[in-house]
């Protein structure tokens, strides 16, 4: 694949990713029940654009992927932390500081294991990378975004709502509550992944036929 080619091919995922990561984090602003936002629904679809960009074209192709899709959410993060809304930034420094780490770390391990399991399985390396990737961005994301032990990051941001102790999602042993709202935007995320493995193998699939023609 020449170098044309190959720039041209990469066009698609990464407006793809960029578009994701955007729409992302303009939804996690509203809520979806008591623990889940409607962005939770829409960012699993950045591990299934990085699995195909990885299948297709290789981790060098997937990780300049997530570096566009990480320049987007930065940007989006900081224009929400200069926007206002009724109580306060629409994005706090803590969300933003956590939403872009956590994408970067648990893309760049989702590239590294699905790059590992490539001969494996066609179920496996898209499967088992999102898995660990969701695991590590939910809790990167929730821990910097709402534990008390990051709470020298930003002072003046009140997040006691998100330390109130409740059973963890309504139903098990007592935790602060950005606990269940973890917990939920896991466990939704593997539902999402799993159901991802549908359009992965249907676009290898098509590809494979196209690449036999």
């Amino acid at each position: 694949m020449n170098k044309i080619t190959y720039s041209r091919d990469l066009i698609f995922p990464i407006m793809a990713m960029a578009l994701v990561v955007l729409i992302s984090n303009i939804l996690v602003q509203f809520l979806l029940g008591n623990f889940l936002t409607w962005g939770a629904l829409t960012y699993p679809i950045a591990f299934l654009i990085t699995d195909l960009t990885n299948r297709f074209y290789g981790k060098g192709a997937a990780r300049k992927v997530v570096m566009y899709g990480f320049i987007i959410g930065v940007f989006c993060s900081f224009l929400g932390t200069q926007i206002n809304g009724e109580f306060g930034p629409l994005v706090t420094l803590r969300i933003a500081i956590g939403s872009a780490l956590a994408f970067l770390v648990s893309q760049l391990l989702d590239i590294s294991i699905f790059d590992s399991l490539r001969k494996a399985k066609w179920w496996k390396a898209p499967f088992i990378s999102s898995f660990f990737g969701s695991a590590v961005d939910t809790m990167i994301f929730f821990f910097i975004a709402f534990s008390a032990s990051f709470g020298f990051l930003e002072p003046s941001n009140n997040i006691s709502w998100a330390l109130e102790k409740t059973p963890i999602i309504g139903m098990f042993s007592i935790a602060p509550l950005w606990v269940s709202l973890a917990v939920a935007d896991f466990l939704l995320k593997m539902v999402l992944i799993g159901i991802a493995l549908i359009p992965f193998r249907f676009f290898t699939i098509m590809r494979a036929a196209r690449v036999d023609n």
